[in-house]
């Protein structure tokens, strides 16, 4: 929503204060200079990736069309999903959760967590880790570089369209120049019309450098931006349980292990101490 709001503020302001300052608008109206530019945009956007980036694109913007999920109430759930997990591999042997970690969709402790269970990434990031706990021997600092390294993939995946946009929007103002440019080989191609008409179509020609700047700084700049950050913030969900299990595994005990994952999370969405507390009283009741 507040993409939509921000561009509706950007095309207010800007053609607002253009016809404040006594411009027509039938002036800016070439469409097929839009035409031209975005066209061109796309087709270079097209011709740099591949057709698993351009879904991938498509996806992130629905995204931000929808409720952000990553607040509060999604971390308060990983966070007590994680405390059940581990205080019940420290008192009852880590073999007990071994059910629940290879069919989560069957388990009595994920279905406490409906949040949990929706985002594959963060459940399935649970579950193999804690597989792995289960079953190797690996150090938790062997476990700390290969978390490191699935976050880190994690996250060059998902900003792969935003490199993409952020291209396109770099390409953009040159788009425009190109459309530009060729307004004036047509205008210098009429140099034997009248001033009015030569002024009018170089005037259509400035156009494509307005647009191509207007476009790259007003729309796709931002939009790629808006991108990255949702995927930090989904990424920031593997860091909290990475935290939170390293803490685990370092010997601390369960309601601390998740407050070290709590500490590592935005202000913006981490839970007080008391709501995690309170939120893993109603686990432990649950349980």
């Amino acid at each position: 929503m507040l993409v939509v709001i921000g561009y509706g503020i950007v095309l207010i302001c800007v053609f607002g204060a253009y016809v404040g300052m006594g411009g027509h608008l039938s002036a800016l109206f070439q469409p097929l200079e839009l035409v031209l530019i975005g066209g061109a945009a796309l087709g270079a956007y097209v011709a740099a990736n591949n057709m698993r980036s351009i879904k991938q694109l498509g996806n992130s913007l629905m995204r931000l069309f929808r409720k952000n999920k990553y607040d509060k109430a999604l971390y308060l759930e990983i966070l007590s999903c994680l405390f059940v997990l581990t205080r019940k591999a420290k008192s009852e042997g880590k073999n007990v959760i071994e059910s629940h970690i290879e069919a989560p969709e069957e388990s009595d402790i994920f279905s406490q967590f409906p949040m949990v269970l929706e985002d594959k990434r963060v459940l399935n990031f649970i579950c193999d880790y804690f597989r792995m706990i289960i079953s190797s021997n690996m150090s938790a600092f062997e476990l700390e570089q290969l978390m490191d390294e699935e976050i880190d993939t994690c996250r060059h995946e998902m900003n792969v369209p935003v490199k993409g946009l952020k291209a396109v929007g770099d390409g953009l103002p040159a788009f425009g120049i190109v459309a530009a440019v060729l307004g004036v080989v047509k205008a210098l191609a009429s140099i034997d019309q009248p001033p009015a008409i030569l002024g009018d179509l170089i005037s259509k020609a400035m156009v494509g450098t307005f647009l191509g700047i207007l476009m790259a700084y007003g729309f796709v700049y931002p939009v790629a931006d808006a991108i990255e950050r949702r995927n930090n913030e989904s990424v920031k969900t593997l860091e909290c349980i990475k935290v939170s299990l390293l803490a685990y595994m370092h010997g601390y005990l369960p309601a601390v292990a998740v407050e070290f994952g709590r500490k590592v999370l935005f202000s913006s969405v981490r839970p007080s101490f008391s709501e995690l507390d309170e939120q893993v009283q109603l686990s432990k009741s649950a349980k």
